[in-house]
Formats: C-alpha cells, structure tokens, sequence
C-alpha cells in the first residue's frame, strides 16, 4: 500500500519514492526553477561592473525589444510591489488619480506603497463581476472626475491587471477599447503583468499584441511567480514616460548594486521562451484541476479558469478533509451574493499531473 502524499515510479529497473507536491497556496512558493539557478550561479562565476553597468543588463533592452516587436527602456526591481508603484509614480503626480479594477493587486495587496511612492495619487477602483473593468465603467468614473474640477485629483494613469486577480485574462480587443478611452481623457496606461505569460499562454497572442499593440505605456513585467528567484522588470514602451525614471528607483532603495544577478534571472527567463512555456505547462495544470473540482458534488467554480488561478467553491467538510491530508492553499473573500467559503488554489511550472490527481483522489474520499 502507497503511504498518504506519496507516488511511486520505476527508474532503471529501481522503486522511487517521489513526494506529492501539495502546496497549491500560491505560485510565490515554488522552488526557482533550474534554467534560473543555472544562470544566476553564473553570474557568480567572477567580478562584474556594479549598477546595471554588467554584460547581462546591458543585454536587457534590446532582448525584450526583440520579443515585444518595440523598442524598449528595461528597469530591473526584485519585487512586483516595486515595479508597480515606481511605474505608477512615473505617471502620476501627487495630485492625482489612478484608476483600476477593485480587485487590483496595486490596491488591494500592496500596503498603499502607490500612494507612498507618488506621493500621495489616490488609487480610484472601479468594480467589476470578475476582475475586467468594462469600458462603460470605465467612461462612467472619468466622467465623475472632470478635468477642470480643482475639487478632485485629476486622473492621469489608468492599471490594468492581465491575467486579474480573479484568474479571468482580458483580450487584447477589451484592453485596446480600455486603452482607447483611457487616450481620450490623456491618461497613460499601465499593466500590472505579474502573470502576464499566463495571460498570453490562453490567449495565444504575441506579446506585442498583449501590450503596446493593445495601447500599453508601461508594463510592470512579472518573473517570480514564473520561474524566477526574485526578477522583475520596469518596461517602458514609451520612452518619454522613462525621463529620469534610474533616479526614482535610486531614491527608492531599488536600485541593485549587484544588478546583474537580476538581469541573469530575466534573461533565463526569456531565453527560449521559457517564460512561456512555464506557463503553459501552469495553465495546463490549473484546467486539469479546474475540471475535476467542477465534477465535484456541491463545488461551484466562481469564474472561468483562464490562466493558473482557480477560485471555487466547496463543502466545509470537503475543505477540512484537504487541509487534514496536507494540502494548502488559501481561503479568499466570498463575493457578495455568495454563500459559502471560496477557496483559491494556485498551479505553477511546478506543478505536476500527478500532484494534481492526488487533490483530486483526496478530494473524491467523501
């Protein structure tokens, strides 16, 4: 008999006990994946110039320009909350207003560090039924915040989260008529892609398409939840929203001296498109699950699994049996109008079937 989380298979002829992988809390969990050890240990492998002055920085730009069809400026952070708010901080003064959907990372998970590093932008969130702002909500807050009104901040950036907090992935056509709205009041647009090569493994787009093609200024550009240490990068499609954006990132304390060791993670990371393919083996893994949670008597998914965020909703008893077999994930706000207790469960390039099956198996016991 097979112990509890345990599978075995057959390797030359010998019995190889492998762990399940239960941990579904979150793609931030998972090891770094090994093309990014590879890179960042050779980057260790002798002196480089400091401050963004290496070879692999000085690769940054013209790689990324290569993959999104655009020219670029690239700016290296560590963390998604950097990227964010510097990016936001570029577009908007203190006097003014961000737009974005409720659910926003930026304002909903990041301790108002938007508002610290504009010094003080007030975020101005926009509801929506799973986490895409529609345009006609969009037009209607604008609307609520002329320009000439002295009373309110003057609305200069709007964010888009893609793929959302919610799992849903905007296409490229929802965004461009978001974009275009945002233009006819002269707001720059922002993304917040910290899962953005989820988004465009469902959509099967070019990430050109997915971005400036679509009306993108700045695109906050995600790595660790896909493969990286701790990578993520600044990109600037227009350049003009660039001026002076090194010095930002200094006065922040982002600014790595040992840069390159960023750089590496998000070369590994593109190189190959492995930022890609992590995510379609994720996305994979997230529909795998998703369809067995839906033939789940009593479970009720909250919205369409599109990237690698599941949010269902399922049984108490269903839910206490999966934690008592070693399985985590987290539980999340119930949206209004629902009853009951929502779990969100998380796949990543880590994920395997069989750990997948394994939640399933343990899941179908009652």
């Amino acid at each position: 008999m097979r112990h509890s989380g345990q599978r075995e298979r057959k390797e030359q002829g010998n019995s190889v006990v492998e762990q399940i992988r239960k941990n579904f809390s979150s793609d931030n969990v998972v090891p770094a994946c090994p093309a990014v050890m590879s890179a960042l240990a050779a980057a260790n492998a002798d002196a480089a110039p400091a401050y963004g002055g290496d070879a692999w920085t000085a690769r940054l730009d013209d790689v990324v320009a290569d993959i999104f069809e655009h020219p670029v400026k690239v700016f290296p952070v560590a963390t998604g909350t950097a990227a964010n708010a510097l990016a936001l901080a570029a577009l908007a003064p203190p006097y003014a207003a961000i737009l974005c959907d409720e659910s926003a990372h930026i304002a909903q998970s990041e301790c108002a560090a938007p508002d610290f590093f504009t010094g003080g932008a007030r975020l101005v969130t926009i509801p929506s039924e799973d986490g895409r702002m529609t345009p006609e909500a969009l037009s209607y807050k604008l609307g609520r915040l002329p320009a000439d009104d002295v009373h309110n901040p003057l609305p200069t950036a709007l964010s888009l989260t893609q793929a959302t907090e919610w799992g849903t992935v905007y296409p490229p056509a929802h965004i461009a008529e978001l974009t275009a709205r945002a233009r006819s009041r002269n707001l720059a647009v922002h993304m917040d892609g910290a899962r953005l090569a989820n988004a465009i493994a469902h959509l099967g787009c070019s990430p050109a398409e997915a971005t400036w093609k679509a009306g993108i200024d700045v695109l906050s550009l995600g790595m660790t939840k896909n493969g990286a240490m701790a990578a993520e990068a600044v990109v600037f499609f227009n350049p003009a929203h660039a001026e002076q954006f090194a010095r930002r990132r200094k006065r922040s304390g982002h600014d790595w001296s040992k840069q390159r060791f960023l750089s590496a993670q998000i070369l590994a990371c593109l190189e190959d498109d492995l930022w890609l393919n992590n995510a379609r083996h994720a996305n994979a893994m997230a529909q795998r699950l998703a369809g067995g949670l839906f033939r789940h008597p009593g479970s009720r998914m909250l919205y369409e699994t599109q990237a690698n965020e599941i949010f269902v909703l399922l049984p108490d008893r269903a839910i206490a049996h999966l934690r008592a077999a070693g399985f985590a994930f987290h539980d999340w706000d119930t949206p209004e109008g629902v009853d009951g207790t929502v779990i969100r469960l998380v796949t990543s390039y880590y994920t395997r079937i069989e750990d997948v099956d394994a939640l399933l198996e343990t899941l179908s016991e009652i």
